[in-house]
Order: C-alpha cells, then sequence, then structure tokens
C-alpha cells in the first residue's frame, strides 16, 4: 500500500503543480475585465432596456448571462469628463475635466495606477478623450478619435488578441466611437426612415426619421463589434474568469440628450456578466454612478476601494474616491446603493456653446432637481447654432418647424431658454416635461434637493459661476498623440 503510495505521489504533486499554474482555471486568480463602451448612446436604444426597433442580439445575450442595471448615471453628457470619471472614481470639478475635451489635475490617479499595480495589463482601444499621460499610463492600442466613416472597423481589435491571449491577466478598454455622430456606419436600408417610430420625447420631422434610422443602424453596427470583441475573449479560453461590461456612456446628441442634465444625456445602460460570481439574467434598480465603477471592480477582485489614495482632495480633504462600491448589488445581495446621483454641465470652450451656461443638478429615485446658474442667458451648442452646414443644426431647427402644437413648440424653445430651477416628477414624468419648481406643494421637495446639491458643489470645491469661468484652462492641456492633435482642431473651431 505505501509503494503505491510512493509511486502515485508525483503524479499528484505533477497534477496540482499545472493547475496551479494555470491562474485561469483557478478560481482564485485575479479576474480579467473588459469595460465596452457605446459613444453617445440614448440607455434604452437596445434590447434589453426595451427597444422594440434596434437590433443588439450581443448586448442582449450580454444581458442574458448577466446582470443589468436600470439606475446607472453618468454626471456629465459629455465625452471626456464621463470617461475620465470612469477612469478614475471622481467627479469631474474635483479631478479638473469638467468641460469637454478636458484633462484632469496633474497628480490625479486612475485605474491604470491601481490595477497595474496588482499585475493588470491595462489597455485601451479606440477614442482616448483623456489626460495628461502621468494620470493614465495606459498601453494604448490605436484606432481613431473622431470616426470619419473610413472603409473597416475603426478599431482594429486583432490588436487585443496578443493581451487576452497573455499570461497576465488584463483590464481592457474598448473605446469605439459608435454611434457617436456623424452616424456613417452600419447598413443605411436597416431601419427604413418612414417605418420608423417616433418617441414621445421627439418631433416627427423628416430630419428626425433621417437621423434616427442612420443612428439605429450604427448602434446594430457597434453591436457587431461587442460580439467580436467577446469572441476573442472566449477563443482564449478566457470568458470564464473575466468580467465583461457593456456601457452606454452619455446619451445621443438629439435635443434633451447630450449636452443636458436630463435623463436622456444622463442615464446610462450597464450591464456586467461575471461566470459563476453573477446570477445570469437578473436586473437590479440600485442607484449607481460612474465613478462607483472603479471602486465597483477593485472590492471584486479582493481590494478596499477606501485604502486608495486618489492623488488629490476633496474640499474637505478626502483623499479617497467620490464613488463607492457596488459590489454587493452585482452579487444579488441588494437593490440599494445611493440615494442621489449628481449632474454638472458647462458650456465654456463646448464647440458652438454658450459663453457660460453652467448647470448642476440632483436627482433621488422620483425627483430631479436643476439649476440653470446663468439662466438669463441662452443655452447654445451645435443643435442650436443655426449652422445650415451641420445636420445636428439642422434637425433642432426641424424640430421648431415642424412641432404639432403650441405644447410641444413651447418645449422644443425651452431647450434654448431655461428658468433658474427645474423640478421634475421622474415617477410621472419621465422625460421631464412638466417643470413643477414654482408649484408650492413641491417647495420642501424643492428646498431639500437644493440644499442636497449645495453640499456636494462644496464638497466638490464647485463654485459654480466662478467654476465655469476657469473651464477653458481646463482644456489647455492633453496627453501626447492624435488626441491631442484632435483637441487643437477642435479648439480651434471655438
Amino acid at each position: 500500500m505505501r509503494l503505491i503510495i510512493l509511486l502515485a505521489l508525483p503524479f499528484f504533486l505533477f497534477s496540482c503543480k499545472s493547475k496551479t499554474n494555470n491562474k485561469y482555471d483557478n478560481k482564485n486568480s485575479l479576474p480579467n475585465i473588459v469595460i465596452f463602451v457605446g459613444d453617445d448612446m440614448n440607455w434604452n436604444d437596445c434590447e434589453p432596456y426595451g427597444s422594440k426597433v434596434v437590433k443588439t442580439p450581443n448586448i442582449q445575450k450580454l444581458a442574458n448571462e448577466g446582470m443589468s442595471f436600470d439606475n446607472m448615471f453618468t454626471s456629465t453628457a459629455m465625452c471626456a469628463p464621463t470617461r475620465q470619471q470612469l477612469m478614475t472614481g471622481l467627479y469631474p470639478v474635483r479631478s479638473g475635466a469638467y468641460p469637454n475635451h478636458s484633462v484632469v489635475y496633474d497628480g490625479v490617479k486612475s485605474f491604470a495606477h491601481y490595477f497595474g499595480d496588482l499585475g493588470y495589463e491595462v489597455a485601451l482601444i479606440g477614442k482616448q478623450h483623456y489626460g495628461p499621460a502621468d494620470s493614465f499610463p495606459i498601453n494604448y492600442l490605436g484606432g481613431v478619435q473622431h470616426d470619419t466613416g473610413i472603409d473597416g472597423d475603426d478599431i482594429d481589435l486583432g490588436k487585443i488578441e496578443p493581451i487576452v491571449s497573455g499570461d497576465k491577466p488584463f483590464f481592457l478598454v474598448i473605446a469605439q466611437n459608435q454611434p457617436h455622430s456623424p452616424w456613417n456606419r452600419g447598413k443605411s436600408d436597416q431601419y427604413k426612415a418612414e417605418d420608423l417610430t417616433i418617441p414621445e420625447y421627439m418631433v416627427d420631422s423628416p430630419m428626425t426619421r433621417s437621423h434616427l434610422s442612420s443612428y439605429y443602424s450604427e448602434i446594430t453596427y457597434m453591436d457587431s463589434l461587442l460580439g467580436k470583441t467577446l469572441d476573442i475573449i472566449n477563443k482564449a479560453e478566457k470568458t470564464n474568469n473575466t468580467i465583461s461590461i457593456f456601457t452606454s456612456e452619455q446619451g445621443y446628441a438629439f435635443p434633451y440628450g447630450k449636452w443636458t442634465c436630463y435623463d436622456l444625456g444622463l442615464k446610462t445602460a450597464f450591464i456586467a456578466k461575471w461566470p459563476d460570481k453573477i446570477e445570469p439574467n437578473t436586473r437590479n434598480k440600485a442607484t449607481t454612478q460612474y465613478v462607483d465603477i472603479i471602486p465597483t471592480l477593485l472590492d471584486a477582485v479582493g481590494q478596499n476601494p477606501l485604502r486608495f489614495d486618489v492623488g488629490i482632495a476633496d474640499a474637505t480633504g478626502n483623499k479617497s474616491f467620490d464613488g463607492k462600491s457596488f459590489f454587493n448589488a452585482l452579487k444579488g445581495e441588494t437593490q440599494k446603493h445611493r440615494d442621489y446621483t449628481y449632474g454638472i454641465h458647462t458650456t465654456r470652450g463646448v464647440i458652438n456653446g454658450s459663453e457660460s451656461y453652467p448647470i448642476r443638478s440632483v436627482r433621488s429615485d422620483r425627483y430631479k432637481y436643476i439649476q440653470n446658474l446663468s439662466h438669463s442667458d441662452l443655452f447654445y451648442n451645435i443643435l442650436t447654432a443655426e449652422d445650415k452646414q451641420n445636420p445636428l443644426s439642422l434637425l433642432y431647427q426641424s424640430w421648431l418647424e415642424n412641432a404639432k402644437n403650441e405644447e410641444q413648440l413651447n418645449w422644443v424653445e425651452h431647450y434654448k431658454k431655461r428658468p433658474f430651477e427645474e423640478l421634475y416628477d421622474l415617477e410621472n414624468d419621465p422625460y421631464e416635461k412638466n417643470n413643477l419648481a414654482d408649484q408650492a406643494e413641491y417647495l420642501e421637495i424643492k428646498k431639500s434637493l437644493g440644499a442636497q446639491l449645495q453640499s456636494w458643489m462644496d464638497q466638490q470645491g464647485d463654485l459654480g459661476i466662478e467654476s465655469e469661468m476657469k473651464a477653458v484652462s481646463r482644456q489647455n492641456r492633453a496627453g501626447k498623440g492624435e488626441w491631442f492633435s484632435y483637441v487643437q482642431k477642435l479648439k480651434s473651431k471655438i
């Protein structure tokens, strides 16, 4: 008997060693992470969030195999601030990245530091929209910063294959440009303009139908890139140890979407899959925000988010994340996380933007409160620019011309001329058309939310109009490379 044991021992040890060395078969190994970012995509324009029109089979498959969050929000409906809050776990004014095409303050750290120190290969392909380089020491895999409609995909997903098949755990961000305008990808005849049902939060016009048709086609094209990404991970046999995330970023470039603090701008899709860790085909109504994502992922890999120094203090001296982990929600243990989410928009430095039109907002589960700090001025952006050469400007003009009645026309005009305060009952008015701010029965709700908003601004060091006037200075530095050149071209048009 002893002889049999001795003879079997080498085989047993070899088997154990083999299993241990294959970290991706080891349940105790660090999971890989991939975040696929839609670009300017309305949260409900995909199948898991209720679309009956737009075909998104890969997003739906991810939802079937993972958890969909119904109340995820960014705090800024513009690309660079949104992406940098996701990467840093910090709100925009505190980090410095609050106007568009902006960068964070020197010394601010990002996910590249936290996960790089844990041994991860941290890489991004596609659209950068972050800087300076010291704050984002990311392995950049190339791609274009703005889709010009060149032949072929705007990102070469083959470049992620060596990283996915490597020995190190990886943290990948897939940052293609779709469905950001111009909508020039996908099958142009896939969604016929004349057959579309126009959502109630839009004005039905030929231009609306044409833009929606192209926008929907580009979402389906983007969905195919998500499928290719997940196929590469699966081919490398890494699926079972990978946290796969899809998020839609901020809303689309239609009125009341991008460039606003309304839900069509700030609300975002968020779907996460992690085999054997996240219950498949589940939904979670917990209120979460982009700044919570990195703390949550650190928690998921066994790190305490509270111990990290983010490189910059808030106005109270705190140097930890603004975000907080919702890992318990991911595990299905709770449907609660935040009581409030916050929003900010600045027009200063934005192409065709108002000289100064700072907007701040706070949202509870039921109510949204907004302050337009320069309400005596008009709100301008590329939609309202009256540029006859720009399809987005022509879109807004078509809404003015095609409003079906006075009520709808007033709502379209409200996009440019807004009061100081707005208050919406989101339960009864999800598209924020009926402003309750001046109604006496809502006075206490308005006061309570106003105090909550001011407390957040104080904590962030947000001085409102004064911070707005400094916004352009946040655009003066950028990282090296293609994105820097792109920013310079944009600034020449301001």
